[in-house]
């Protein structure tokens, strides 16, 4: 069975964490918070973001960066406005962790340092200082799905007053 996680560093922004939130339930993807959170978990603003999908969030929260590191093991990805490498450029592995920083300074430079071969990057324009947050984790979930062939995703939809085949 393949596994996402999706690991959030210090978020800041409420709407923005719900957004997340709501991204992860409806890929399937797991979600580690790593604190301190600029908000707290019960926040409305956190709660309209994710609407009705709360139940189906697999969410762990952690202390800090090196309370994460003790308690899981696999490959970790760091997305940031400061990698050298594509994030559609990588091969993501089952159980892969992607790595998104807090919305005022990314992710710790010396975490980057140290991991320079999985620090990746969503390209953009010079002049763009760096995308939202929650479309960042957005782009980077359905880019590791789409790579997986979008594992237990449903892939049609259907209409709700007509038949497809009627009208092709």
């Amino acid at each position: 069975m393949t596994e996402i996680n999706i690991v959030m560093v210090e978020p800041e922004i409420p709407q923005n964490m719900g957004n997340v939130a709501r991204t992860c339930a409806a890929t399937g993807a797991r979600l580690h918070i790593i604190k301190p959170m600029g908000f707290e978990i019960d926040d409305k603003k956190l709660k309209r973001a994710g609407l009705d999908y709360w139940y189906l969030l697999d969410i762990t929260y952690y202390e800090n960066l090196g309370d994460f590191f003790e308690k899981n093991q696999g490959t970790c990805f760091y997305f940031s406005t400061k990698g050298q490498n594509i994030y559609t450029d990588i091969s993501y592995p089952d159980k892969a962790y992607l790595f998104f920083g807090k919305e005022t300074a990314g992710l710790p430079e010396e975490l980057l340092l140290k991991n320079p071969d999985t620090t990746v990057r969503i390209p953009m324009i010079d002049d763009a200082r760096s995308l939202n947050l929650s479309n960042s984790v957005a782009l980077g979930v359905f880019e590791v799905l789409r790579q997986w062939g979008y594992p237990k995703l449903k892939c049609s939809g259907e209409l709700h007053r007509y038949k497809w085949k009627d009208h092709i």
